[in-house]
């Protein structure tokens, strides 16, 4: 098995680790409630939007969310029950979207993730109307796992891919108004 390694947020993760990359599984045997197990179950039937009232299932009560921006670090703290209601306000933007994992590392306690979230825009988002146009949001987190339960995570989020596209579309939909007769 080749050696991966990711560098992401000042950390490196290198040699033997658990890695998923578009399709290409490589996988060392995982434990139950490993880290990277609950960050890809998280993920895959969560944050997907599949059945976000399962939060509960992988989030601590209490959990630290690091919000990453060029202009600087936020960070809030999430119940299981408001990121359940975060994932049902992406379901009302984007609708029923397919989120796919590109990427997935794992290191004792820390797990990478990127992952690409296609749907629609279906309501307002950052004063752009909705178009009903596809709309890609790409994303890279790393969650801190403890006794089996996210307790931690930091977040990043392609804004200006997403705000690109908000323009296009907008100006798209504008265009197509003006040559209908």
């Amino acid at each position: 098995m080749k050696l991966y390694s990711a560098l992401f947020l000042g950390m490196v993760f290198v040699r033997g680790l658990a890695v998923e990359h578009q399709g290409d599984k490589r996988s060392l045997p995982t434990q139950r409630n490993a880290p990277r197990e609950v960050v890809e179950q998280f993920i895959n039937i969560v944050r997907s939007g599949r059945d976000p009232a399962k939060a509960s299932e992988f989030f601590a009560p209490l959990v630290q969310a690091h919000q990453l921006t060029s202009e600087g670090e936020t960070t809030i703290v999430r119940t299981p029950e408001d990121y359940a209601a975060h994932v049902q306000e992406f379901l009302r933007t984007y609708g029923t979207y397919k989120l796919t994992i590109a990427e997935l590392v794992s290191d004792g306690d820390r797990v990478y993730v990127r992952w690409k979230q296609e749907g629609r825009h279906l309501a307002p988002i950052h004063g752009f109307q909705p178009t009903g146009l596809p709309l890609v949001e790409v994303t890279s987190a790393v969650y801190r796992v403890k006794n089996g339960k996210i307790v931690e995570y930091w977040i990043q989020t392609d804004r200006k891919g997403v705000e690109l596209q908000l323009q296009t579309n907008a100006t798209k939909v504008r265009d197509d108004s003006r040559m209908k007769p």
